[in-house]
């Protein structure tokens, strides 16, 4: 069995489990006396988690101070917070939330020590400085399962708007020290989130697996991630709590292969609409990741019959169908195959995605203003190097508009 070359270039010391958050207190304090606590506006902070924690950090002789992140992170918020904090000697970040507080975590301990701008880092709207660290320690600890941040190189930043952008602060030493990743803290999502957080991390997963960049280690991981989707995604939503440790397991998976192997055209779409529209990035990724599929699916069959993607879908409409077959590497027939057999063609992955984005009712995206003369901007901001097939600006106009 030939194994392709592959890089690791570094992932967080991970504690993973129900019952971990207990840790924290102690695991905070290991890194000194004073902290930097960077979480959301309202749930974790109206929970008991927060009052159990800060009332541990007290009785170990840590003091906080406290960043709040409403929405997505923006450069601003980033520089203010290094700005108030830079010189009063933060021994450790600790980022809790979902992704927006996570990413927001990292940059401001990326710059804590230095006292500069993010501006100066950040890709394509940046300065082109580069970054050498050595950052803040940072433990995250995400209270939602999607976004896979708490395993990730890069701070997504954004600023939203008719010029607006979502950038990454990128480098190795940004992956953060600890990931702490306890599924009981995803108890308090709401079915909505639930659905589009547990989306992305399927899209992630799902685009990290076909992507040219991958591995036979990202692969292996994309596989586990997305059968743990596969049977915990409907069980979270329906309120069944067994499914939770599954999504929480699936989300991080999904931040370490979309570290190592990149992703796809979904991404790449998401990120522009993310920018010029209020939409959260796990309804975009959702709502394109069937219309995605499908066009990827079409263009490989056209202009690259013999690429491995094809029969990684095939792999993958047996897998998230729940069924187990042999698939042909080769396999491009758009058409089902007959009930007669028990191979999956690439189409059923189709299929099966847009009923998980029925099923979830995920919105569209004219529900957050987007309309069909809106679609060349966006497309003509997608960047997907690492997607199986190069799309043509028409193939991602029509991705959009199947979404609309």
């Amino acid at each position: 069995m030939d194994i392709t070359p592959f890089t690791i270039s570094g992932i967080p010391r991970i504690l993973f489990g129900e019952g971990r958050f207990a840790e924290l207190p102690e695991l905070v304090a290991s890194f000194g006396r004073r902290a930097l606590v960077v979480t959301g506006s309202r749930s974790f902070r109206a929970s008991s988690h927060w009052a159990d924690l800060t009332e541990s950090l007290r009785d170990l002789g840590v003091s906080w101070d406290v960043v709040t992140v409403e929405g997505e992170p923006s450069a601003e918020l980033v520089d203010e917070s290094v700005a108030a904090y830079h010189e009063r000697q933060i021994d450790v970040v600790l980022g809790i939330g979902g992704g927006s507080s996570i990413d927001a975590a990292k940059a401001i301990a990326g710059l804590l020590p230095f006292g500069n701008s993010v501006m100066d880092h950040l890709e394509v709207v940046g300065r082109g400085i580069p970054y050498t660290g050595p950052p803040t320690p940072c433990i995250v600890v995400p209270t939602t399962a999607g976004s896979g941040a708490e395993a990730t190189k890069n701070a997504v930043l954004s600023t939203r708007g008719p010029e607006g952008y979502k950038r990454s602060f990128r480098h190795d030493s940004l992956v953060p020290k600890v990931a702490l990743v306890d599924p009981v803290l995803t108890y308090g999502c709401s079915p909505d989130l639930t659905a589009t957080s547990g989306m992305d991390a399927v899209t992630q997963l799902l685009e990290s697996y076909v992507s040219t960049g991958a591995s036979p280690f990202t692969d292996a991981l994309a596989l586990s991630g997305l059968a743990a989707a596969q049977g915990g995604l409907f069980q979270v939503y329906e309120g069944i709590p067994a499914g939770r440790g599954a999504m929480s397991y699936a989300a991080l998976l999904s931040g370490i292969t979309l570290s190592h192997a990149g992703l796809g055209v979904v991404h790449g779409l998401a990120s522009p609409l993310g920018a010029y529209f209020p939409i959260p990035h796990g309804v975009a990724c959702a709502a394109l990741l069937a219309p995605a599929t499908r066009m990827n699916i079409k263009a490989l069959c056209e202009r690259a019959p013999d690429s491995p993607a094809l029969g990684k879908y095939a792999v993958l409409a047996s897998l998230l169908s729940n069924e187990r077959t042999e698939t042909d590497a080769s396999a491009c027939s758009l058409k089902p195959k007959p009930a007669a057999t028990e191979e999956k063609s690439p189409e059923t992955l189709v299929s099966t995605l847009s009923l998980w984005t029925d099923s979830l009712r995920i919105p569209r995206l004219s529900a957050y203003g987007v309309t069909e003369a809106d679609l060349p901007k966006i497309a003509a901001g997608c960047s997907a190097k690492t997607n199986p097939v190069a799309l043509t600006e028409e193939e991602l106009v029509g991705i959009l508009r199947e979404s609309l």
